[in-house]
């Protein structure tokens, strides 16, 4: 399957992606390519508060806008992002985890399970906020 791999052009798509929003201003706490075996496809996952502040519609204009005016042209589209806010509980669990500064990092991390959820695979650029702890209430 060829979306099983994530290759070099993505890592560095999805950071120069990264970069992009941060000099235009958009807040992003956290920001990874997320595997999801079920569908066997990288989905490339920002966490912003945008998305609670201002809902979805402004979070993924701002971002598509952002996509729009990088030269050269990166190879993502809007579909493979998905803007989700800070207090996810899959945010939480990386939380737990790892914890980077605000820059953009390379993390690989495959094969990990946190409180008993596994992840298959992931390259994380950055996970910052407070870490909660994870409850049903």
């Amino acid at each position: 399957m060829a979306e099983a791999t994530l290759v070099e052009q993505r890592i560095e798509a999805g950071g120069g992606l990264l970069k992009e929003l941060d000099e235009a201003g958009f807040k992003v706490n956290s920001a990874l390519w997320f595997y999801a075996p079920d569908s066997d496809t990288w989905l490339l996952i920002l966490a912003s508060p945008v998305i609670d502040e201002k809902g979805p519609k402004e979070a993924y204009s701002s971002v598509q806008k952002v996509l729009a005016n990088v030269s050269p042209t990166l190879p993502i589209s809007l579909k493979e992002i998905s803007i989700i806010s800070p207090e996810h509980e899959l945010i939480r669990l990386l939380r737990l985890a790892i914890r980077t500064g605000p820059g953009i990092s390379g993390i690989r991390f495959s094969r990990n399970t946190i409180n008993g959820v596994f992840i298959s695979d992931a390259y994380i650029y950055r996970v910052q906020g407070p870490a909660r702890t994870i409850s049903d209430g």
